[in-house]
């Protein structure tokens, strides 16, 4: 066996588990880049994994695998740019017990993150969540529970994962309502609460029933809600609420929407910006800024408040014959 297996497998069950104690969602994350990665690179060498080399898996190859998930695979460039991230942690741990491949190392961590465009954020407007708030249908149980769900969505920000971990326990209603959730990075939050999300989780909960430690909004068999479950409601609850408010067609609203739309309330509610990231739970400041870009109201308040320079509207006109030709060709 080879120096690239064994430094793969301690990658995994040192560093990552015992070391960073990464979450499950970051484990899968990088094993199935390298997964891919291994896979490519058998493909192009005719080399079972576990014979590769560190010095199989150069930077040419990785280039190539890069290019590979762009090209054929379809991949956007914010994923490529993740596996790239995966590969990078693994040749870093690499490097502090393999110096003899250094130089190989070098190269794969100089390859560099690949630049994008980046979209403003899509969030909805108040008429539009009252649209979407209003298309489950609460007759039954689970639109009830869906009900619940994305009034807590929308009013917290949760992501959407950590919405699939919540528990009974977890839901504070008392004196100084919140929600707890464990977030990304094992960061503990609390989230307060308003008393329209009390009144409909309270409603709910009573209905819901069950011990502390079951899920808050389960399936009917009783198991915690997947990612996939809440994706699919939601584009379900979105297509209904379409009917009654137009604007909804031009937008495609997942989960991650209804966290811009708690961001982009509170924006506009006059919350600072260091409160919005903690409120969020974002580990650096940078993150939560990208709100300010994508308020096109309050840079149009900014516009109203400055002086228009002192210049009156017209059109250029040669002053020459000749260049008055120029200028219609």
């Amino acid at each position: 066996m080879s120096a690239l297996a064994p430094t793969l497998q301690a990658f995994f069950t040192d560093r990552l588990l015992t070391q960073r104690q990464a979450s499950p969602r970051t484990v899968t994350a990088y094993r199935d880049t390298l997964r891919l990665l291994l896979g490519f690179s058998q493909q192009r060498t005719a080399t079972r994994p576990s014979r590769l080399d560190i010095a199989d898996l150069d930077a040419e190859l990785v280039v190539a695998f890069l290019t590979h998930l762009e090209h054929d695979r379809r991949n956007g460039v914010r994923t490529r740019n993740a596996r790239l991230a995966a590969i990078h942690s693994l040749f870093r741990f690499a490097a502090l017990r393999h110096p003899e491949h250094a130089e190989s190392i070098a190269r794969v961590l100089a390859i560099p993150a690949k630049r994008h465009d980046r979209a403003l954020l899509c969030f909805l407007t108040p008429t539009e969540t009252n649209a979407l708030l209003a298309a489950p249908d609460r007759s039954t149980w689970l639109g009830r529970r869906d009900h619940a769900l994305l009034v807590l969505a929308v009013q917290t920000g949760l992501r959407v994962s950590e919405l699939t971990t919540l528990t009974i326990a977890d839901l504070h209603l008392g004196d100084s309502p919140h929600v707890n959730c464990l977030g990304k990075g094992r960061k503990h939050r609390a989230t307060p609460l308003t008393s329209q999300t009390v009144a409909v989780l309270r409603a709910w909960l009573r209905e819901r029933s069950g011990t502390a430690a079951q899920p808050a909004f389960p399936t009917r068999q009783g198991r915690p809600l997947s990612v996939d479950a809440i994706q699919w409601r939601l584009a379900k609850h979105v297509t209904a609420a379409k009917s009654s408010c137009r604007s909804l067609s031009g937008k495609h609203v997942s989960p991650h929407v209804l966290r811009h739309t708690c961001a982009m309330n509170l924006l506009h509610a006059g919350v600072d910006i260091a409160t919005i990231a903690l409120w969020l739970g974002h580990s650096d400041i940078r993150a939560t800024q990208t709100y300010l870009h994508a308020d096109l109201a309050l840079k149009e308040r900014a516009l109203s408040r400055t002086t228009p320079p002192n210049t009156a509207p017209g059109r250029y006109r040669p002053s020459d014959p000749l260049l008055a030709f120029l200028e219609q060709l």
